[in-house]
């Protein structure tokens, strides 16, 4: 394993009058660049990589992203819940329960 921990932020963009949601319409960028700045700022001891990716294909839950090893994918996010993030999942390998998709598919 190349990290301790990967993390991918849907930057997906629909065209203009798509039926479904976009995540990169959502702040997708924004949150790219607030992880990597956050993570780069606390200069953790693990290997650790924040990116863009494509559509996560669950446009319908909001801004996705999913860190691994681990697999959890967290939807809704906004630009405030990454410092839990970071936190909570990053250095205290701790689930934030309120943003995991299970929790919210349980919702709805």
């Amino acid at each position: 394993m190349i990290y301790d921990k990967h993390i991918f932020i849907c930057t997906n963009q629909r065209a203009e009058g798509a039926a479904r949601k976009s995540c990169g319409e959502a702040n997708g960028l924004a949150i790219v660049e607030s992880f990597k700045k956050k993570l780069k700022e606390r200069n953790l001891p693990i290997k650790l990589r924040a990116q863009k990716s494509g559509c996560l294909d669950i446009c319908d839950f909001g801004q996705t992203i999913v860190i691994y090893p681990e697999g959890i994918f967290y939807v809704g996010v906004q630009l405030t819940d990454i410092d839990e993030i970071i936190e909570e999942h990053i250095i205290n390998n701790r689930i934030v329960e309120r943003l995991k998709l299970e929790k919210i598919r349980d919702k709805k």
